[in-house]
């Protein structure tokens, strides 16, 4: 949604019928709920039938309600405070069970995302990762969690990923200092944006690196700098981020590089198998030899507490 919805909406009030004038005032006083809103909730809310609220959609110039919805939805990601995203969330569950709800809302949340997925984008992304001679990893406030991430299992196949973490911006210029052409960065964020991702993302593209942008939607900040965009639904309105759309699009991004490098990958984890077995082998040694050498101890501890001489 364009950011002068709202003002369209204030705007074309006069020009409204009795009933469209309800609804429009409500979104205009609630449209942080009335966005979470269906188009028969909306109707019940103001005193008109769904049919109603469809038609004004449409006199707004979109296809129909879903469009007006998501435009709201995008609209006040940035708008909500922490306070105002805990009351959307608590009129949004209802008196359903809290459990089911927030499952419920993050089960859709992978399914609108499966739905909307560019293929082509998405193996290009998985062409660029392999094909790149240094990757870049940022991502800020609960981004970072899936920066983290990501970069734990991305530098299991490759050698060359870094991690740039969310500092300030002269820590950010030094940790992407040398970042360039042939060089990747994928950056990720969802509403409320990070600053530093976004001048991440616009160092990244004036040095000449391909970015690769992991976000909710084509009006995030970062589409503008990114050679390719992949969207994960998120409309991130609890306090709490949900995560599990962007995470399951992180998967199937390292699901699917790592079965483009399958030999490096095998080779890695039959190396880290032996490791892990020689080490696990080396600490029962060291432990037996330990118990050996406290036996004595426990033995003179057992014998006093038995009253035995020693």
């Amino acid at each position: 949604m364009n950011e002068d919805l709202l003002k369209q909406i204030e705007d074309k009030l006069p020009q409204f019928s009795k009933s469209q004038k309800l609804i429009a005032r409500f979104i205009l006083e609630h449209y942080e709920k009335a966005a979470y809103m269906t188009a028969l909730k909306l109707g019940n809310a103001v005193g008109v039938s769904e049919s109603t609220v469809v038609r004004f959609a449409i006199e707004l110039g979109f296809e129909g309600y879903p469009q007006l919805q998501r435009s709201l939805q995008s609209h006040i990601k940035n708008r909500l405070t922490s306070l105002q995203r805990m009351d959307v969330t608590r009129s949004r569950i209802g008196d359903e069970d809290p459990v089911i709800g927030v499952l419920n809302q993050d089960i859709d949340k992978i399914r609108r995302t499966l739905e909307a997925i560019d293929k082509e984008s998405f193996d290009n992304a998985v062409a660029t990762i392999c094909a790149s001679k240094r990757i870049y990893i940022q991502g800020a406030m609960s981004s970072g969690l899936l920066a983290s991430f990501m970069h734990y299992y991305l530098r299991l196949i490759f050698d060359n990923v870094m991690l740039v973490g969310a500092v300030s911006t002269a820590e950010l210029y030094q940790q992407m200092i040398h970042i360039g052409e042939g060089d990747l960065l994928i950056a990720m964020s969802f509403p409320r944006y990070a600053s530093g991702t976004i001048e991440a993302c616009r160092f990244a593209r004036e040095s000449g690196a391909h970015i690769i942008a992991i976000t909710d939607s084509d009006s995030s900040p970062l589409v503008q700098y990114a050679h390719t965009s992949l969207y994960a639904y998120s409309d991130m309105v609890s306090f709490v981020d949900s995560l599990v759309a962007p995470m399951s699009l992180i998967n199937a991004l390292i699901a699917m590089v790592s079965a483009s490098n399958r030999c490096r990958v095998e080779q890695t984890f039959g190396k880290l198998e032996q490791l892990w077995d020689s080490r696990m082998y080396d600490e029962e040694v060291s432990g037996i030899a330990q118990d050996r050498n406290r036996a004595p101890y426990f033995e003179t501890t057992y014998n006093r507490g038995c009253g035995r001489r020693v």
